[in-house]
């Protein structure tokens, strides 16, 4: 009876002990064979109450057995990780390791009955009271224990989760039962540890099974059903093949069904972040491997220091910094041993420390943003790249597209023809390059034109704007209609640039960061053409005034006629100089107060950091600023400054080609929507909304240079105020 009672507290049953198969939540599992009768009901009911701990015993040895064994090793081999991790029994190296920790427990179990039956056979005492007296202790141990493999065999419960239940568990108020559990999670943090150390040492992702809460993207698109066609559409958006650029950009994500509760999302994302860091430090660009080297194979050793500080930053104190990070590693061993050292330490802590867990995950995120800082700020030059990116981009080279406009102006008067006018203005293009740029400007040769509008009906804009009728006919007089949106002009707005990046600046210079440098070049461009085609338009009418006016001197039949024709269009010049007026102080205050003060502020933010990170959140707020300030992002205003430079352009083409004896109704008209769009704009402008708040600090400046001798302020009031009939052409422009 003894020996039956010892091997029923290790799950085996026999003829005196018997497992009730049948038996219902609130029946023991193991229990006395019914004919037994020497046996008296108080010692049948405490018999029956230890052996219950066999079944706990037999069960949690049936989950550590299920979940240690590596047989899902070789049907890996023939089996993808999706088949895998959505079998029956899935493979869970988690489950695993939370099985070694129960394997860890059941051996104290067993040593506890074995000193139970050494006791009873060395000893004259008590049977029942010895066992219960030796294994008490177990009861708040093995049911519970019991418990937590019922639900996570019945919720199939993996990774992180299994890490998120462990954690709850955790928090009870039985001291035995919470030293057990946070054995068991510390088991559960071991496998964690390891996937860390392998994402953010090695940059390799090593998770078979999706438990780790670090995913690869691709394997959440096949889960959630979505096409495989969709992937290589994402990939093509990126400008180079490199794995690590595409790893970068569309490669991993955190998957929140398997991160932790206990861990927050910021340190997620910098566990992401290193990571991806590792990734890209250890696996660079065999063409960038291969220029380093070459350049450095190139320079003569005298002229290292000069060529390193050409196009960077004063702050690159040592002379030969520059030449000593081309030799090293870009991730040096000393430094991969550092974050490896203190995941080490991390992970033989018997205990989760939160402060600590964070803390060693912001040192090693910043050891990772630091060299990636070095690779693309000081080894891949990203100071001249943005430098490129502000002369033409953001116009800075004024000389070169002042001679790019004129050199296309006949061009711009006719629409584009959809085949060739990307060739047609690369003539001009290049010619004005000839003209206005040397030869060591290297980042001109990363800049290409393009006309992405077309293969679709063409339009005059792309920003926030109505888009105008499309017209055939090249002749601006003709096509002007009575709706001052409508215009001839055949999408020479969509002009836009392209920048190409080399790696690792694609890190920096995303697609999306480049759409916005090329929505702002759109934009002043159309201020700069529209600038000087006002400019043109008065070079233009003075001249053809000083002719008639050599000619009326000889003509005296003709000179009253001259004369009546130069009053009649006299109030036009003040229209063109009250639009020109406007368009400067606009162009001003962009390229000044907007353009410059931003770039000033990004250059002092560059110089005091050296985290790759923060480098990418002070560019975004710098192309952020620039496009608020310069109200892109405001429809109405960006919808009257559109429609200014419309009739700007409208105006110069009307006034160059009207003939003697033409009516000037058209020119009233237009005269007079620039007047009320002008008003509307100062009138937005100067609210509280705008010129009271902090996104345009220099807007004030622009009010005041717009309204410096109350002009527009006047105008503006008497339109909000006063409903007046359209007057004739002469009273709209008086002062």
């Amino acid at each position: 009876m003894l020996h039956e009672l010892l091997l029923a507290l290790l799950g085996y049953t026999g003829d005196l002990i018997i497992h009730n198969s049948n038996s219902n939540s609130d029946d023991r599992p193991f229990k006395l064979a019914s004919d037994i009768s020497f046996i008296q009901p108080s010692d049948r009911d405490l018999i029956e109450r230890i052996i219950t701990l066999g079944f706990y015993y037999r069960e949690l040895d049936r989950f550590a057995t299920e979940s240690r064994n590596l047989s899902w090793i070789r049907s890996a081999k023939n089996e993808s990780p999706l088949e895998l991790s959505s079998s029956k029994n899935p493979a869970s190296v988690y489950r695993r390791a939370i099985a070694n920790g129960v394997v860890e427990m059941l051996s104290v179990y067993r040593s506890a009955v074995l000193h139970v039956e050494q006791k009873l056979l060395a000893e004259t005492v008590p049977i029942l009271a010895t066992v219960t007296q030796g294994l008490n202790k177990f009861f708040v141990l093995l049911p519970p224990l019991y418990e937590l493999i019922l639900e996570i065999e019945r919720d199939n419960i993996r990774g992180g989760q299994l890490l998120n239940l462990l954690h709850k568990r955790c928090h009870c108020g039985v001291p035995e039962l919470q030293t057990c559990i946070q054995r068991l999670l510390w088991h559960g943090h071991q496998v964690m540890y390891n996937q860390l150390a392998s994402w953010m040492v090695y940059g390799i992702l090593q998770d078979q099974h999706g438990e780790f809460f670090i995913r690869r993207q691709e394997d959440t698109d096949v889960e959630h059903g979505s096409s495989l066609p969709d992937i290589p559409e994402k990939l093509a958006r990126l400008s180079t093949d490199d794995t690590s650029l595409t790893d970068w950009h569309l490669g991993f994500h955190i998957s929140l069904d398997m991160l932790p509760e206990y861990i927050h999302m910021r340190v997620a994302e910098s566990i992401l972040f290193a990571g991806k860091a590792i990734r890209v430090l250890r696996n660079p660009s065999p063409s960038f491997r291969r220029e380093d080297a070459l350049y450095h194979q190139q320079m003569p050793r005298g002229s290292q220091k000069l060529q390193g500080l050409m196009g960077r930053f004063s702050f690159q104190k040592e002379p030969l910094m520059d030449a000593k990070l081309m030799g090293e590693e870009l991730l040096p061993q000393t430094e991969a041993d550092k974050i490896e050292a203190m995941l080490l330490d991390l992970k033989e802590s018997s205990e989760f420390h939160k402060r600590s867990f964070e803390s060693a995950v912001d040192s090693i995120r910043a050891i990772a943003a630091s060299h990636l800082w070095q690779l693309v700020v000081v080894r891949a030059d990203l100071n001249g790249h943005l430098k490129a990116l502000k002369d033409y981009f953001l116009l800075a080279k004024g000389d070169f597209f002042q001679c790019f406009l004129e050199e296309s102006r006949q061009l711009m008067r006719l629409p584009p023809r959809q085949s060739t006018a990307e060739a047609d203005l690369m003539v001009p293009f290049q010619l004005a390059a000839l003209k206005t740029i040397s030869e060591e400007d290297k980042y001109y040769l990363r800049v290409s034109l393009r006309m992405p509008s077309f293969g679709f009906t063409v339009k005059s804009s792309q920003v926030d704007i109505p888009k105008p009728k499309d017209y055939a006919d090249g002749n601006s007089s003709s096509a002007l209609s009575s709706a001052s949106s409508e215009m001839s002009l055949d999408g020479w707005d969509g002009i836009a640039l392209e920048y190409s990046v080399d790696w690792p600046l694609e890190l920096f210079f995303t697609q999306e960061v480049l759409s916005k440098y090329r929505r702002v070049f759109q934009y002043l461009l159309r201020l700069k053409r529209t600038q000087m085609e006002l400019e043109k338009s008065w070079a233009s009418v003075m001249h053809q005034d000083h002719t008639d006016f050599a000619n009326r001197r000889n003509d005296r039949v003709n000179r009253p006629v001259s004369q009546q024709r130069r009053q009649r269009f006299r109030p036009m010049w003040r229209v063109r100089e009250h639009m020109a007026f406007l368009i400067r102080n606009l162009q001003f205050y962009i390229q000044v107060d907007v353009i410059e003060s931003q770039w000033n502020v990004l250059q002092a933010h560059i110089q005091d950091s050296h985290d790759f990170t923060e480098l990418v959140a002070f560019h975004q707020e710098y192309l952020s600023a620039l496009i608020s300030q310069s109200f892109l992002d405001i429809g109405s205003v960006s919808r009257i400054l559109d429609g200014i430079m419309k009739l700007c352009l409208q105006f110069c083409w009307k006034i160059e080609n009207q003939e003697n004896g033409s009516n000037t109704s058209e020119l009233e008209h237009i005269t007079e929507e620039f007047n009320k769009k002008s008003n509307s704009l100062y009138t937005i402008l100067r609210s509280s909304r705008l010129a009271g708040s902090q996104r345009a600090p220099f807007l004030r400046r622009f009010l005041l240079r717009l309204n410096f001798n109350s002009f527009f302020e006047a105008t503006a009031r008497g339109v909000l105020n006063v409903v007046r009939p359209r007057p004739a052409l002469p009273a709209l422009n008086q002062q």
